[in-house]
């Protein structure tokens, strides 16, 4: 299979994820979840509970991840933004790199790659909510053309403290909805 990405200088490959990355998956999801604020849980996901997220996502031929060295070092997955009918054409994006491996492009090549399979899908728009204080994420989604869309306030929890949302949104197609 030729890889979709390949960046010569830190050699990352994305590809379509495949049920055999669900534990390299799940442990970049629990740490984010553990630690971070991208993910506004304070529960771990299950293995049980991660497989049925994964499979979703892979059912639609929406998740990818970032390999380097052999290792997943990221993964990056799209879809529903709500479930009802009339927002069939909207996805939202999620990208997640793996603790020691940021700063590599690693999650430019995920997001590059969900943004055109998106595309590709036919979808109309991908949404992005991103905690408003993480700036790496507002940039990284604004040099892949997305826009502001609004910051609310005071949406989520974590840690202790109130966290705001801010939705950024990129245009993927524009033929009328079908």
């Amino acid at each position: 299979m030729n890889p979709l990405y390949e960046n010569g200088v830190r050699a990352v490959t994305v590809r379509p994820a495949e049920p055999g990355d669900l534990d390299a998956v799940l442990t970049i999801r629990n740490d984010a979840i553990e630690h971070g604020t991208a993910l506004w849980t304070d529960t771990p996901q299950t293995r049980d509970e991660g497989a049925a997220w994964l499979g979703a996502h892979l059912g639609r031929g929406s998740a990818y991840v970032a390999e380097r060295g052999g290792a997943v070092v990221g993964f990056g997955v799209y879809g529903p933004w709500k479930d009802y009918s009339g927002f069939r054409h909207t996805v939202e994006n999620s990208v997640y790199v793996a603790e020691g491996h940021h700063g590599h492009g690693i999650g430019s090549a995920l997001l590059g790659t969900l943004v055109t399979s998106a595309s590709a899908a036919g979808l109309h728009v991908m949404i992005a909510g991103i905690e408003a204080g993480n700036a790496a994420s507002v940039r990284l989604h604004q040099r892949h053309g997305f826009e502001h869309a609004g910051t609310v306030r005071e949406v989520g929890t974590k840690f202790g403290r109130w966290l705001d949302l801010t939705l950024m949104r990129r245009q993927l197609n524009s033929a009328p909805p079908s």
